[in-house]
């Protein structure tokens, strides 16, 4: 099978194809990693579980976000894509039924080849403070509603890969935008009963809530299937609640 692999040095960037034998089974890191060690060793990736945990070897795929190491070659072309004002699809490289494109996540700055430099979703994470704030030190463990802990784990499944960053328009259109990723685990804690403050107040800015146009890309491409669109969605109704109740 041929793949196009997208590749940068810091100066130049081209994409390079390579012709890979298929076995079954086969990822697209496993084509990776073939191509680093049989073919052509400066070929540079990022990925370190193997195993869909660890969210490191996300790129995109055929035009769409994906986690290189639970991507099964033989299933890319199958799989449809359902993207919504993607414009990422209209860019650069086309896509053909000769090849599998390969290519870094967009709304990131490349490093090399296929690593992108993770700072900006990194910074947009830790801005909402992601740990428990509780009122006191508990004296025990919380016994929590088995409902709510069910609600909570849609969001703490979340492995931190950016692909739903990368999937987002708006993060491609607002380099100010807290984004999905961001905006989920924000939601999470709001609805955890053991934190004990106004999440949904801290990102009620034109950047925060506000500024997500639900195009639903974030959840399609989830590899956890997370839904960062149902997190924002509630938490602006419960702002407009509020609103309405000070009126």
């Amino acid at each position: 099978m041929r793949f196009k692999i997208y590749r940068y040095d810091g100066e130049e960037e081209d994409h390079d194809i390579y012709e890979v034998p298929h076995e079954e089974g086969q990822t697209i890191l496993d084509v990776l990693f073939h191509i680093q060690e049989e073919i052509d060793d400066s070929l540079s990736f990022r990925y370190s579980c193997r195993g869909a945990v660890c969210g490191s070897c996300a790129m995109l795929i055929d035009k769409v976000p994906k986690l290189a190491c639970r991507t099964q070659v033989k299933r890319v072309k199958e799989e449809k894509r359902e993207l919504e004002n993607y414009e990422v699809l209209d860019e650069g490289e086309n896509l053909s039924e000769d090849f599998i494109l390969v290519e870094p996540l967009p709304h990131l700055e490349v490093e090399k080849d296929l690593i992108v430099n993770m700072d900006k979703f990194y910074e947009n994470y830790e801005k909402i403070e992601p740990y428990l704030k509780p009122d006191e030190e508990p004296e025990r463990e919380h016994r929590m509603d088995p409902e709510k802990v069910s609600e909570l784990e849609d969001y703490t499944n979340c492995i931190l890969c950016a692909a739903c960053f990368g999937g987002c328009p708006v993060n491609g259109e607002n380099e100010n935008y807290f984004g999905p990723a961001a905006l989920a685990k924000l939601y999470r804690f709001h609805i955890d009963p053991r934190d004990n403050e106004d999440r949904l107040a801290s990102a009620d800015e034109e950047d925060g809530w506000w500024a997500c146009d639900f195009y639903t890309n974030c959840r399609k491409v989830c590899p956890k299937g997370v839904p960062p669109n149902f997190g924002i969605g509630k938490a602006r109704q419960e702002l407009e609640g509020r609103k309405d109740d000070e009126d």
